[in-house]
């Protein structure tokens, strides 16, 4: 099982380095895609440190383009057997990458999430923020008749042929709810496990808003009816 990790990077000059370090110290990943969107605060720079150094490949887009369309641009170009999307903000822990890869080891899974509020570890921190997140996952769980808890976590680790026969479209914070919304109509075999979380605040650089949240709700209830 050949692994891939996606990272998506945008303006992380403060923590690139270190989340680099921790994904390779796992010693798990046959490939690390780097894909810059556009950053501007001179986290490429860092970035040709890594250009054609082993396990590591790097993209750029040239302009902005959001979380979702990296995603999509490190789908595309993974030669991975299995993805595995990694932030670089420090907030998810690499540490948790056996934990997230045994359900597909074991052949229980094609796709497994990790869950942000099933007891593990974590930092106590923006209560608006959890609350808007178990709400989403809620309405997931309604539309699709399914028990996620946290249909919103950056932690998702796949399989890459099933999303070989389906588009996605996000460019933005989207990605999550279609992602999820796609997977759930086809009937995918998901596993969740609990992760260890270090939210940064707004203050620290968190990117996620009140407007994603609405684009979150919007997207969940397009992708119920169409493809």
């Amino acid at each position: 099982m050949k692994l891939t990790v996606l990272v998506p990077i945008y303006n992380e000059v403060h923590t690139i380095r270190e989340i680099l370090k921790r994904v390779k110290a796992m010693d798990l990943a046959d490939e690390i895609l780097l894909i810059d969107d556009g950053s501007v605060d001179g986290t490429r720079d860092i970035l040709k440190e890594y250009d054609g150094l082993e396990p590591f490949r790097v993209i750029l887009h040239e302009s902005n383009q959001g979380k979702g369309a990296a995603v999509r641009t490190g789908i595309k170009n993974a030669t991975g057997d299995v993805l595995l999307i990694q932030d670089a903000d420090l907030e998810y822990d690499p540490r948790d990458y056996p934990k997230l890869l045994q359900p597909l080891e074991e052949g229980l899974a094609d796709v497994v999430y990790g869950s942000r509020f099933l007891g593990a570890p974590h930092r106590v921190a923006m209560f608006w923020h959890m609350i808007a997140n178990k709400l989403l996952t809620l309405m997931t769980n309604i539309l699709y008749d399914t028990i996620l808890t946290d249909m919103e976590t950056g932690y998702k680790v796949f399989r890459k042929e099933i999303v070989d026969d389906f588009p996605l479209h996000a460019k933005r914070f989207e990605f999550e709810p279609e992602f999820t919304a796609k997977i759930l109509k086809r009937g995918v075999r998901i596993f969740e496990v609990p992760i260890s979380f270090n939210p940064r605040d707004y203050e620290e650089g968190k990117k996620i808003g009140l407007s994603d949240a609405f684009e979150a709700i919007w997207a969940l209830l397009k992708y119920r009816f169409v493809d």
